[in-house]
């Protein structure tokens, strides 16, 4: 599958098991989120996230994504909450099964999520870049910010050592 062929949708229960194939496939085992986290997730009003699948069928990768502020932070194995006034579009997670890996699929999800929180007036997209993904994500635009609160620096924690905070804005165009 190319980025050009692809085609991304709204994530749906259906997804989760091939979602969960593509977190075995990526992280280590402190990084897969289980079933019903993202269940939970699912029924957020919040949540924006979205899927592609392979010509077979199977889920090629996934954008987990929701409405937030910025500065806050979900942690890992967190649920995503609605907020009054959302501002930023948290991306909790990006992943690509590596048989799809160098196809342009990460670059046809993020497209597609920042394409609908400007459409939403959204002014800022976030994210905690781990397991030494900043210099991909500062090529998307990203830098490190402070965050502001113990409670949201004790969430960043959760990820593990090496993890840092990014945000940039988002352009109107």
């Amino acid at each position: 599958m190319s980025a050009a062929a692809a085609c991304p949708r709204p994530l749906a229960e259906a997804d989760l098991p091939g979602l969960l194939a593509v977190q075995a496939a990526c992280y280590g085992a402190a990084f897969v989120e289980d079933a019903q986290v993202y269940a939970r997730r699912l029924a957020s009003p919040a949540q924006c996230s979205l899927v592609l699948r392979a010509a077979d069928g199977r889920v090629a990768a996934y954008g987990a994504a929701y409405r937030s502020r910025l500065g806050c932070v979900t942690p890992l194995h967190g649920d995503f909450r609605a907020v009054q006034a959302p501002d930023t579009l948290y991306l909790h997670d990006l992943a690509v099964l590596p048989a799809h890996a160098g196809q342009g699929l990460a670059g046809a999800l993020l497209a597609s999520l920042l394409a609908q929180a400007r459409a939403e007036g959204l002014r800022h997209t976030a994210l905690v870049a781990v397991q030494g993904a900043q210099g991909f994500w500062a090529r998307q635009g990203y830098a490190g910010q402070p965050l502001p609160g113990a409670a949201q620096r004790r969430h960043l924690r959760s990820y593990g050592a090496g993890a840092l905070y990014m945000a940039r804005l988002l352009s109107t165009s």
